[in-house]
């Protein structure tokens, strides 16, 4: 175990009276900022409702909207910062921690429930389909996006993740132009089988035939590969953060230099990303008003936001009661009921701080002192969990880019679901557990799939409200998570006991998760050996002859 897990969670855990801790860190300015985000979402719902129908010109919407149009370009400038320090960080950070069996567990573990989120995600839209709500087949498919083939969307997003200039990813993207036969325009040249008259000419239906063919079949139609645009090549930017931030933690004593920069890198641009975020209730009340005198029907998008919000709760609900309970009693043939319980105040705190870096105290407490976790499992899997498990974010930002793309009436094929599943994976790693990370990382999937990242503005009136349900879901899966390598690597700690140097005292709980160890000298402990837990049957001349 590092000193960098130490430092940041042995003095998290000072204060073992977790109520004392709610009220304390309950009353914070963060709370401040929720209540100014609520109050500005009611103020720009009822400013955009009062001046809806009067007349106001496009330039008079776009002079209510500056203010949130500001914001938002606050929040893109972020972006690129903000992901690239964030993924080196904590990638060189983890593979420096990775300690054999443990580690590896811990990875897979969250890897696949976030992947997992991913797809709970995306089928739930494709099946409620929340942005089509209210709305006619014409209008479900006003627009088709850009025509692509599967093959080339799938080639494209690989090339994307080799860029030929990092500096240029930063600005360009590229992909593969199709150009239809209807798109190709020559001059007519007279043909012997054209048969003329004063009032009609026919074609052969040979020719008819081959031309039906050609715009059916797009792999038939010219292309022009490499095709730039502008935006950043998300992808690309991602895969090579995370390359360099591995390679940095495998360097070792010699990586630390640049491992030390990008820390502090990332810590000013999320206290930069603090200092925006007090901005937001003004821009978020603006863009919010101008969405509202901009939209046809009103009525018909609050009803689709409606149905998005219940996409989401469905989805995180399916994903918390369901998938994570089922995994945790796959791999521990344990009661997740009795796991849930143990951590019900730590998902509460989730639900009032919407941090689940704020939670990570309580997390650990509930899981160490109701569950008998092993310490050195909870100090390793959880701070861990608090930066790259975001299974609520994951979820919640795949339905959220997909609801966008049915408000606009684009169709997303195979190759953009898979830049999709990827990206919001990415995204959610990035998203440091701060409340609204997760509205800046949207950028990023938003851009990577190629959807207008201003239409955001949809779904900010309600996002400070599942921002408090996504972080509890990202709590509840750090918890099963260390419940699900606690079990795993039970025996791999209990062989580290019986080959210490000097023997001391190994307790199992009722429920034969291993009880962290207070006696002896180890030095994976990071707990005060001054805390004596020990068995009813064990006396106390027996403990202190050991």
């Amino acid at each position: 175990m590092s000193n960098d897990v130490s430092k940041n969670t042995a003095s998290a855990v000072v204060d073992r009276n977790p109520s004392a801790w709610m009220k304390k860190n309950l009353l914070t300015k963060e709370n401040l900022l929720l209540l100014l985000i609520v109050i500005g979402v009611v103020v720009g719902v009822c400013l955009g409702v009062g001046l809806y129908g009067k007349g106001l010109s496009k330039r008079d919407i776009m002079y209510l909207g500056f203010l949130g149009d500001v914001f938002l370009r606050m929040l893109k400038a972020l972006i690129l910062p903000l992901i690239v320090a964030s993924l080196i960080s904590g990638l060189a950070a983890l593979d420096s921690k990775l300690s054999g069996h443990v580690g590896w567990v811990t990875v897979l573990y969250y890897m696949s429930t976030t992947f997992s989120a991913v797809f709970l995600g995306i089928g739930m839209v494709f099946a409620i389909r929340p942005g089509e709500y209210g709305a006619n087949d014409d209008e479900n498919h006003k627009k088709g996006g850009r025509p692509s083939t599967v093959a080339d969307t799938f080639l494209d997003l690989i090339r994307s993740m080799f860029p030929s200039n990092l500096v240029e990813a930063c600005m360009k993207k590229e992909y593969t132009e199709l150009i239809s036969p209807m798109m190709i325009s020559a001059e007519p040249e007279p043909e012997p089988e054209f048969a003329w008259n004063s009032t009609n000419y026919t074609i052969p239906e040979q020719k008819i035939a081959q031309y039906k063919n050609d715009i059916d079949d797009p792999y038939t139609w010219d292309f022009t590969p490499n095709v730039q645009a502008n935006g950043m090549n998300i992808m690309g930017l991602v895969v090579f953060s995370v390359a360099f931030g591995i390679i940095i933690g495998r360097m070792g004593e010699k990586g630390r230099p640049l491992k030390e920069f990008f820390d502090a890198l990332s810590e000013a641009v999320m206290l930069l990303v603090h200092v925006v975020m007090w901005f937001s209730p003004v821009g978020i009340c603006f863009l919010i008003a101008a969405k509202i005198v901009a939209m046809d029907d009103p009525e018909q998008m609050f009803g689709r936001i409606g149905m998005y919000m219940a996409t989401v709760v469905a989805g995180l609900s399916i994903h918390s009661f369901i998938i994570l309970p089922l995994i945790y009693i796959v791999f521990t043939r344990k009661n997740p009921l009795m796991h849930f319980l143990a951590v019900a105040q730590a998902l509460l705190t989730a639900v009032g701080t919407a941090s689940s870096a704020a939670t990570l105290p309580i997390t650990i407490a509930n899981l160490e002192d109701n569950r008998h976790i092993d310490s050195r499992v909870t100090r390793f899997v959880l701070p861990i969990g608090a930066t790259i498990n975001m299974d609520g974010t994951a979820l919640y930002e795949a339905v959220a880019v997909l609801f966008i793309a049915q408000v606009n009436g684009v169709s997303l094929d195979a190759g953009k679901i898979i830049a999709l599943s990827i990206t919001a994976t990415a995204a959610s790693i990035g998203a440091a557990g701060i409340p609204q990370a997760g509205l800046v990382t949207m950028y990023m999937v938003l851009t990577a799939v190629g959807l207008p990242v201003n239409d955001i503005s949809l779904i900010l009136s309600v996002d400070w409200l599942l921002d408090r349900f996504r972080t509890a879901v990202n709590v509840w899966g750090d918890a099963v998570g260390a419940g699900v390598v606690a079990h795993a690597v039970q025996n791999e700690l209990a062989s580290l006991e019986e080959n210490a140097a000097d023997p001391h005292l190994h307790v199992h709980g009722p429920n034969g998760d291993v009880v962290r160890d207070y006696y002896g000298k180890d030095n994976l402990m990071m707990y005060s050996q001054q805390e004596k837990h020990v068995q009813p049957d064990l006396k106390d001349e027996e403990l202190t002859s050991m």
